[in-house]
């Protein structure tokens, strides 16, 4: 079978990945580099107790290849040790409990934490002003980076093209096939994988079908210059989300955890969100953060119903849509890339990703054509 994949980042690469062993896949990236936009700014964390019934299943199901990857895949682990404390005041306490009880019911390492354990972990909390923390030992940093790199090279050695600067501009389905336009070239492929991130809408249009209604929002962070002693924290997160931080390379990756809706677009970062961020992390810490080292943006991107979108579209089935991961794309590509192959090749879903309890018509795109 041929396919094209439209999207080099992390959801792109690790479905050619999956399907290059098995087809003639061809990967569109329309910049000059593969993982540019989202993949490459990511906060770069796993956590299993993240997101909705369409992402924790998957990601819990890609938790195997993290820890086992094929071999050759990656010079060294993909997960390094972490750990997540989500901190909660009195008002916020409510959300906590609700993360605890949703984390423990998949790992009995989730547990609740009084103020006094929290702020032996990470000793700049304001202790007067915490009413709990949830503990979430598993979570874990990701090599995104030799991640993304260990599919790229596998897709290379299992016979898939990788081309860059190869902006899809219109593709025409008809009886014989996609006709597929990417600069003054033309492919011909059997199946179309939409995996192009916030650009989804525009490509699914480009193809000749109706767009699904994606948001993308800019999400913004910054590093500033960790204290001693820094390097054993843990990431730490606001309950409602309304900051976070977590030690990376002798700094801190710091966040307001926007959601700023945009155009699909090289996203930049807006003074005022990194100074909001600063403001709610000095309110909760004794970091006194005042110098920015370097600071950044991404687009996360959402359907409209806030879940992934994945499966094949209805009015053209062989368009297969892999978009909306809201984030979570780099945690849960594994699992993804698989249901993903599965999809494309009329099969079952695998069997460990319907253990784990996917909500199949939850990401289904039927969901919005009224089907």
């Amino acid at each position: 079978m041929r396919i094209v994949v439209a999207g080099g980042g992390i959801a792109g690469i690790s479905a050619a990945y999956e399907l290059a062993a098995r087809h003639t896949v061809t990967v569109l990236e329309q910049e000059p580099h593969l993982a540019y936009h989202t993949t490459g700014r990511s906060a770069a964390l796993f956590t299993e107790n993240y997101g909705d019934g369409t992402v924790r299943p998957l990601t819990a199901a890609s938790r195997r290849f993290f820890d086992d990857p094929p071999d050759g895949f990656a010079d060294h682990p993909l997960l390094s040790d972490r750990g997540t404390l989500t901190i909660a005041r009195a008002d916020q306490l409510d959300r906590a409990e609700q993360l605890h009880e949703a984390g423990s019911s998949r790992s009995d390492a989730v547990e609740m934490l009084d103020p006094g354990a929290a702020t032996a972990m990470c000793p700049v909390l304001r202790s007067e002003l915490l009413a709990g923390a949830v503990w979430e030992p598993e979570a874990a940093d990701i090599d995104v980076a030799a991640l993304h790199q260990g599919f790229v090279r596998g897709t290379r050695s299992r016979g898939g093209t990788i081309r860059s600067s190869a902006e899809l501009t219109s593709a025409t389905w008809s009886k014989n096939g996609w006709r597929i336009n990417a600069g003054d070239d033309v492919i011909r492929a059997d199946v179309l994988v939409n995996a192009s991130g916030a650009w989804a809408d525009v490509v699914s249009t480009r193809c000749g079908v109706e767009p699904i209604g994606f948001v993308p929002r800019r999400r913004t962070a910054f590093m500033v210059t960790a204290p001693g002693g820094a390097a054993g924290w843990p990431m730490i997160i606001d309950a409602d989300e309304a900051f976070y931080f977590k030690p990376d390379g002798g700094q801190l990756l710091c966040s307001p955890g926007d959601e700023t809706p945009s155009a699909p677009v090289d996203a930049h970062p807006e003074e005022i969100d990194v100074a909001t961020a600063i403001d709610r992390i000095n309110m909760a810490t004794t970091l006194g953060l005042r110098h920015v080292r370097s600071q950044w943006a991404g687009l996360r991107t959402f359907a409209p119903d806030d879940a992934m979108v994945i499966g094949r579209d209805p009015s053209t089935p062989s368009f297969v849509w892999l978009a909306g991961q809201g984030g979570t794309g780099i945690q849960s590509a594994p699992a993804a890339a698989r249901f993903v192959a599965s999809i494309v090749e009329d099969l079952p879903p695998p069997p460990d990703i319907l253990a784990a309890g996917l909500d199949l018509e939850g990401v289904d795109p039927a969901r919005f054509r009224g089907f």
